[in-house]
This record gives structure tokens, sequence and C-alpha cells, in this order.
């Protein structure tokens, strides 16, 4: 079967690899849709993600949807043909986790996660045209969701858990700095959870008409433009250390401050200090606990998380998908890759 393979930084092939066998507890699916995220781009232009260094191939990508292939063993709640997303954590251990921390798997220490290269050996992820998974991980589409959409639920439902993190927003007047495929996403998931009005920032006049047509209220492109001001609630969604300073001075006094944009693990620049002289409350947001769930659920509710696909390339042209997304002068947000 055809997959999706970097092999170290800039180098991206289609490599031919077996197909998969279901064991007990297991399911192959025929993977139809992946969208790319920040971190295949990274191994791909870098070799690593974060701390994540490559040290074999590894198959990219961990937002993907398509149809079970064949069931292992004792899987009994699940049929061949069913659509269906997969939740890409695992557990590694025995998930037992401190009582302060119940619930929160997402903060488990030890979780193998698709197309990661966390451990060694790598974790595949889903760019191929089948992809084993558990059946514990995977999530049927519910009816009115198509696969090209439940690739989406990955992303959504790390927005999705980002504002679960601010409490309740009914009511709330919110602002969301960075409107690439996380901060739009966010602002979907901000207006479904009943936010009064959801202000979007960037420097990308595309970027924000797809926050536009994803629900935001007003956008403000901030290379010519201000940041609003005394905004009690403020997602960060770019991870750029030079702007919170910024976003820090935007957020009222006593406000909070969620940070879904990734921050990068060495040494930065940022001038933190509104962050004490206006008792902000900054609040962490760390991929998902089972939101791709309520993500789901939401879509079939009717948020409609189209607006956030951009391009569209099949399996042999992955190489040309990832120059898209990675190219700020495209005008992309999600780019899907079909692969099946």
């Amino acid at each position: 079967m055809k997959a999706v393979v970097v092999h170290g930084a800039n180098d991206l092939r289609i490599d031919d690899r077996p197909e998969p066998v279901a064991g007990p507890g297991e399911v192959v699916l025929d993977v139809e849709w992946g969208g790319i995220c920040g971190s295949d781009l990274s191994y791909w232009r870098h070799g690593a993600s974060g701390t994540a260094a490559l040290k074999s191939p590894l198959v990219l990508g961990h937002e993907v949807a398509g149809r079970i292939a064949k069931l292992g063993a004792g899987v009994e709640h699940l049929h061949v043909g069913q659509p269906v997303t997969v939740h890409p954590a695992e557990l590694v251990g025995d998930g037992i986790m401190p009582e302060r921390l119940r619930g929160r798997t997402n903060l488990y220490p030890q979780i193998r996660y698709f197309g990661s290269a966390a451990f060694d050996p790598h974790t595949d992820g889903g760019f191929s045209e089948q992809k084993l998974a558990k059946a514990s991980q995977v999530r049927p589409l519910p009816d009115g969701v198509d696969t090209l959409r439940g690739a989406l639920a990955e992303p959504l439902a790390v927005a999705m858990h980002a504002v679960s993190r601010a409490g309740s927003l009914r009511g709330r007047d919110v602002l969301v700095n960075g409107a690439g495929p996380i901060g739009s996403l966010v602002t979907a998931a901000a207006k479904f959870a009943g936010a009064r009005t959801v202000t979007a920032t960037d420097i990308s006049d595309a970027s924000l008409r797809i926050a536009k047509a994803m629900g935001a209220d007003e956008v403000i492109n901030v290379s010519d433009n201000p940041l609003p001001s005394d905004v009690e609630l403020v997602f960060e969604a770019t991870g750029i250390p030079a702007v919170l300073g910024g976003v820090l001075r935007a957020t009222a006094r006593g406000g909070t401050l969620v940070q879904v944009g990734n921050l990068p693990g060495a040494p930065a620049a940022s001038a933190l200090g509104d962050l004490v002289t206006r008792e902000i409350t900054w609040i962490g947001s760390y991929r998902f606990v089972d939101e791709i769930t309520d993500a789901l659920q939401a879509m079939k509710d009717g948020l409609d998380v189209s607006p956030v696909i951009t391009h569209k390339f099949g399996i042999d042209d992955a190489q040309k998908a990832m120059q898209t997304a990675a190219d700020p002068a495209a005008g992309s947000s999600k780019v899907m890759l079909r692969l099946s």
C-alpha cells in the first residue's frame, strides 16, 4: 500500500508499505481523507516536531477518517464499511493517574500518538491507504458527517478542549488571536459554545476571510491595526512568543488567556509583565481528552467546519500538498489529502 513517509528534513516519499493485519481488538481502515497539521510540516521541514526528532522513517498524519475494511477477533460494536475517524492517542502503561488529574488523560506522561516520533520505535500515522487501529480508538461518524469532514474531528476536538478550559462561554465576548486552522476552529467552537461575539485577528486577509466564514463577528488584520483592548476572554492560537506581550495587554484586567497555540520548547523572548500587573489567568490547553466525540456530535448538530478546507490533493501529490500548507502566500488553511 502507499504511505506518505518522512525520512528526514526535506525528505518526503511515497513508500510502499505492507498492508496491515487486524489482530484481536483491532481494525483495519481504508483511510479516505487526512488533514495536514503543523506537526506534519515540522517533521517534513526540520526532521523534528518540538523535542521529538526522527530516528527512522515515519508515516505522517493524525487527522484521518475512512471506512472499516477488516475486523479483528472480538470486535463486535463495529462493522465493515462503517465510516469512522480515530482518536490518535494511546496511553502507554497502566493508565493510572493522580487523583488531581482524574479524567485528564491528555496529561498522562506517556502517550503514543499517530504520526509521532516521541517514542522509538516511532508511532506511524494515518497518511496511508490503510491504517491499523485499536477498536477502542475508533469513533463512528454520525449520519450526515462524511469522511472529509470526519477527518477534521481531531483538530476540532483540540479547539473544543481549549474552549472547555475557559468554562462557560455563554454570553461572553471572545478574542481569538491567530486565524490559522486551529484559530478558525476555535472561533467556530466558541460560537457553538454560546459566545456572544468572537473577534478574530491575524496578519493574513485570506485567513481572516476563513475565520469570518467560520463564525467570527469581526476580523482585524493586526499588521496595520491594533489588537482590541480589555477583552475578558482571549484565546492565543499562534504560539508565537513575540506576540504574547500584545495579547496579554489586550486581555482585560482580571481576565483569562487560554494558550492553545503550541509555544516553543526552547527559550524565547516575550514581554510578560502584564500577566502579573493585570492579574491575568493564563491557562494552557493541550490536545484533548475525548472531545473528538463531542466534535462529531457538534458537526451532526450543525457546526459547519467545511470553510476551513481550502485545498485537496491526492496521495501521490503529498509533496505539493505539504508545500501548499507551508506557504503563507498560498492562502491555505486546512490542506486535505485524499488517501484512498
